[in-house]
């Protein structure tokens, strides 16, 4: 792991999402990151590694007890479930503050807090259904495309979590008063929608798909189809860039006409059409490597395991046949040995229990009790 956040202990109550990756991506800087995993079935997934494991069932007083000890031992608190839910179980953020008054609260919601919705059930394609994102994405004339769960939960949700959970680290640091950290998926998805709202106040953005500078509308940002029906990425904004593109194309820039023309663009778009569907995605990747032409090759995510930037970089890790992501951000002057280790549900429960005070007569009884569960 690497030493940024050594020293800094997270409890994450057990959910899905962008929760749990804020915890993955904490623990790969240093934290040591405790998962509170509740009785009953648990795929162990990457958003798992790197983290210890007890399962506990908060429903029971003395469940919640176990929990409460460990917060006062620690400097972080995640949890993703409805608002309101942490408060009826006797973990909500005013009880952990008067235990621990410099814990940081992380409460990750789709739809925040407050506001009519803050109850309300939803997932990924809800949230920036409302935000603008999900209706700017995808082909004119056609349905939205969900882009994955990577601009909601991950985008706005996890990185909001985490940025909110560091500068309340530094904040608690200073003045020894911890922090609740509101993070709402609609909120920072709107954060990321910013540049769009300044573009269209300047007149530069339409709410039509395919019709703006970054939405695959100009022939020079979109993607083409290739002789063996896979796609070549092509984004060379820059006049110098677009005019690399033209050589390796073989194409006079004249007869093409400007880069910015829109009266040109369907022609434009028609030709490159034409020409990128002469030949393969491989071919063309060999035609553009090592250009500043801007031109790539759309890879599935099999595929990147092996491109040479992507190993280069340990982005994509075989780990014992199942294909793990590497760190990042990277840090310089620190080390990064990233435990690639699953963790198995409830194996840490017992070194956990012992490490806050239990004793092994008492750990053994509330295990009885089905209080705790000893995955061992």
């Amino acid at each position: 792991m690497s030493d940024q956040l050594k020293g800094i202990r997270v409890i994450e109550l057990a959910g899905i999402g962008p929760a749990p990756y804020a915890g993955q991506l904490l623990a790969e800087m240093g934290a040591e990151v405790i998962v509170i995993n509740r009785p009953g079935s648990f795929v162990p997934t990457i958003d798992s590694r790197g983290k210890k494991s007890i399962i506990v069932d908060i429903k029971k007083p003395e469940g919640i007890s176990i929990v409460l000890e460990l917060c006062k031992t620690a400097s972080v608190i995640i949890e993703g479930l409805r608002p309101g839910v942490t408060e009826r179980l006797g973990l909500g953020p005013k009880v952990c503050h008067d235990i621990n008054p410099k814990i940081i609260y992380g409460r990750m919601t789709g739809w925040g807090q407050t506001g009519p919705w803050a109850n309300m059930a939803g997932h990924d394609i809800n949230y920036i259904s409302i935000t603008g994102a999900l209706n700017a994405i995808g082909v004119e004339g056609q349905v939205p495309s969900p882009p994955l769960n990577l601009i909601g939960d991950y985008g706005g949700g996890t990185m909001f979590l985490i940025m909110g959970i560091l500068a309340s680290l530094l904040k608690a640091q200073k003045t020894g008063v911890g922090e609740i950290v509101d993070a709402a998926i609609i909120d920072g998805t709107t954060s990321m929608m910013g540049i769009v709202h300044s573009l269209h106040s300047l007149g530069q953005w339409t709410n039509k798909r395919q019709s703006n500078l970054l939405d695959g509308s100009m022939p020079f940002y979109r993607c083409y189809e290739t002789k063996d029906h896979k796609y070549m990425a092509v984004g060379c904004l820059e006049p110098k860039f677009f005019n690399i593109m033209l050589s390796c194309l073989n194409i006079d820039k004249v007869s093409f006409g400007p880069q910015h023309d829109k009266v040109l663009w369907a022609k434009q778009n028609k030709t490159l059409e034409d020409l990128f569907f002469m030949k393969t995605r491989d071919e063309w990747s060999i035609i553009f490597n090592d250009t500043d032409a801007c031109v790539t090759p759309v890879l599935s995510y099999t595929e990147a395991a092996s491109h040479p930037q992507n190993v280069n970089r340990s982005n994509l890790i075989d780990i014992d046949g199942v294909i793990q992501t590497g760190p990042a951000p990277r840090f310089t002057n620190s080390d990064s040995n990233i435990d690639f280790s699953i963790s198995k549900s409830g194996a840490d429960a017992r070194s956990i229990l012992k490490e806050i005070g239990y004793n092994e007569s008492l750990i053994d009884d509330l295990a009885s009790q089905l209080i705790v569960y000893l995955n061992e």
